[in-house]
């Protein structure tokens, strides 16, 4: 039986890790490097660091946040932010990233995906899909970190993301982001059945009820942010409630 992973995210701003809700009024949250061992000691299985502002900003994911991590972490490292050509991501890579997440870039550019395959596999290719509830019921792709809605579709972008290379995905609920009233269930249960990649779930954790209602939807992992900045709970006790629960964990 595949285990489910339990992911921490790192929204780093200014060197600084940051959270908000819907992506809007950030706070500060603490130092990267800090955060990351405390994961890393309590049970994380992965990390994800996002640069929310390089995008805007037009500029790389801060090189030198990366290579502390690198430095401090044993566990893979998911690096994601301004991501724009293969250079880029050989950058991340080279700083000690295990894997490279794209999202504005890549529904600019929808070959950027197969070319970021096509020079380092699937295993290090992250698509990363903000969706947003539309009119008709379904969802729109979110970009420029959270602040402006596409006409693409999330979850036909999430096939052709497939096609072109990407090999995992973490989508993370707009509309659920820092709420802390659960996981976008309906999303991330067409976005499973509709594609055979690992799907992170992301956006609107607050319990490990909420992670095994995300995994029993077709979740891979789930991410979580709020409640491990907060101390609300440890990964090694998120871990302690999925095994009651009966999801098989990492050990």
């Amino acid at each position: 039986m595949l285990t489910s992973r339990i992911i921490p995210c790192l929204d780093i701003r200014g060197g600084r890790v940051v959270k908000g809700i819907q992506f809007q009024n950030l706070r500060d949250a603490g130092d990267p490097v800090t955060q990351a061992r405390r994961y890393e000691a309590s049970g994380a299985d992965e990390l994800v660091v996002l640069d929310v502002s390089a995008t805007l900003e037009e500029r790389m994911a801060a090189l030198d946040v990366v290579a502390s991590l690198r430095r401090t972490l044993r566990i893979p490292l998911t690096v994601g932010g301004g991501v724009r050509s293969v250079d880029d991501a050989r950058t991340l890579l080279e700083a000690g990233a295990d894997k490279v997440a794209v999202n504005s870039a890549a529904v600019a550019r929808p070959e950027l995906l197969k070319e970021l395959s096509d020079a380092f596999g699937r295993q290090c290719t992250v698509v990363a899909v903000d969706a947003a509830r539309a009119d008709d019921g379904g969802w729109s792709v979110m970009v420029r970190g959270g602040r402006e809605r596409t006409a693409r579709k999330a979850i036909p972008w999430l096939r052709e993301a497939e096609a072109l290379g990407a090999g995992e995905v973490l989508l993370t609920s707009w509309d659920k982001d820092g709420t802390r009233s659960g996981y976008d269930l309906p999303l991330l249960s067409t976005a499973s059945g509709c594609v055979r990649l690992p799907v992170i779930a992301s956006g609107g954790a607050d319990s490990p009820e909420h992670m095994v209602e995300a995994l029993e939807a077709g979740a891979s992992a789930v991410l979580a942010a709020s409640i491990f900045h907060d101390n609300d709970m440890t990964c090694q006790e998120v871990k302690t409630a999925l095994q009651a629960a009966g999801i098989e964990v990492r050990s």
